[in-house]
């Protein structure tokens, strides 16, 4: 029933495929859950994963072809002439075959093929969750991106309300030309930083379009915030999570024991095929033909195959073999990932911490020397120092909370997580 069930997603799949102008609306606006439900619908991977698992599913019922008799119909028709006539001979017959017993041939076949089925399903799932990841990972940039863009617009903000109170102190000659020539360049260094902001916008919005699935997206808007929770697991426990529900990991597992049925299908060709058999036939030089059947059994028993079998049994140990050599190699890939997605999340954390801190300072600071240049013993660069300084700490503590919210996605994706 699951694969069913799946079977009936594949087609809803395909279907979104055909309506795809209509999977966004211009001008929607799109949360983290709605970007991965178009990502799950329209994602090309998950599809392809998909019908690799339909396949798979069809390969099941050509293993178990071979327990039901095989029926064929043949007919012909000859004709005959020498010096004195010429004759028509007609013929017709149906055969049936019916594998009796095989050794156990078909059923381990079959084995292989639900094994194999197994696997899909999990590689399916890998693909999945590896779709929410760079879903995740592109959505967080786009926010990182657009509060990034607008600290450049506060920052111009900022800059311009500077100019005009240089223009007012140099109107009434409290303050030289200088200031007012600092505070234009000031503001153009803004505007390029605001061009380079946006335009990275830009970037991390088709990266999402990509990501989804949907590289012709229509315009739409991204809602999200700062906000982050905690996220609270030991090490050990994150390890071991992982081991337990990774489906990639899973998926190897299942390929190994699908390699060990393949060398006892590979031995079973040593044995003997017996193999019942029956057929009606029709012949003769005119209607109505004479017809007749026999029926019997046949036992085949390889003699001698040029060791094909010897080298398809160490073909096959010696794929079990690689199956194996590359389960380790991705376990210790896991605990890889695992510990450098569990180490980021905390470096990250630590940082939000420090850069909130840092803000608050900065923020005073760019007050006090605000503050000192309105009554006019401060000076347009200790100003901008503060400015950028305040700028500096907005944007450090923008990339600490969007690479902790990074690095939690990466630890659920690294544990076999799908949220």
């Amino acid at each position: 029933m699951k694969w069913i069930f799946l079977s009936l997603i594949s087609i809803y799949f395909i279907f979104s495929i055909a309506m795809a102008e209509e999977i966004i609306s211009e001008g929607e606006t799109l949360n983290l859950d709605r970007c991965i439900e178009i990502a799950l619908k329209r994602h090309p991977d998950v599809i392809a994963a998909m019908n690799n698992v339909n396949a798979n599913q069809s390969r099941i019922g050509q293993a178990k072809a071979d327990y039901y008799p095989q029926i064929d119909w043949s007919s012909g028709y000859s004709r005959y002439s020498d010096a004195s006539e010429t004759t028509d001979e007609y013929s017709s017959s149906v055969t049936m075959r019916q594998n009796i017993y095989d050794f156990g041939k078909t059923s381990t076949q079959v084995n292989i093929q639900s094994l194999n089925l197994n696997a899909s399903g999990s590689d399916l799932e890998n693909v999945i969750q590896q779709v929410i990841f760079n879903v995740k990972q592109a959505y967080y940039r786009i926010l990182q991106a657009k509060d990034n863009r607008d600290v450049a617009l506060e920052t111009i903000k900022q800059f311009q309300q500077h100019l005009e109170q240089a223009k007012g102190f140099y109107e009434v000659g409290t303050k030289p030309k200088f200031d007012v020539t600092k505070a234009e360049v000031d503001i153009s260094n803004a505007k390029l930083n605001l061009i380079r902001a946006e335009n990275v916008l830009r970037i991390a919005k088709v990266t999402l379009n990509n990501a989804m699935g949907v590289p012709e997206a229509p315009e739409y808007e991204i809602v999200g915030n700062l906000s982050f929770e905690k996220h609270i697991i030991t090490l050990e426990d994150a390890i071991q999570k992982a081991y337990k529900e990774r489906h990639d990991l899973r998926s190897f597992i299942l390929k190994g024991r699908s390699a060990e049925k393949a060398i006892e299908l590979a031995k079973k060709d040593y044995y003997p095929v017996v193999t019942g058999n029956a057929t009606y036939n029709w012949s003769g030089e005119k209607f109505p033909l004479e017809d007749g059947w026999d029926i019997g059994a046949t036992i085949t028993f390889p003699l001698f195959s040029g060791f094909l079998t010897k080298y398809q049994v160490e073909e096959a140990r010696a794929n079990l073999n690689v199956l194996k050599a590359n389960e380790e190699s991705l376990r210790q890939s896991i605990l890889l990932e695992v510990q450098e997605a569990y180490l980021s999340l905390h470096e990250a954390e630590e940082r939000i911490i420090t850069s909130e801190i840092a803000v608050r300072q900065a923020e005073e600071n760019l007050e006090l020397a605000k503050g000192r240049y309105e009554v006019g013993v401060g000076n347009p660069i200790e100003f901008t120092d503060a400015i950028v300084v305040y700028v500096n700490a907005k944007m450090t503590h923008i990339q600490a909370i969007y690479d902790y919210k990074i690095a939690q996605a990466s630890l659920q994706w690294a544990m076999g997580l799908r949220q």
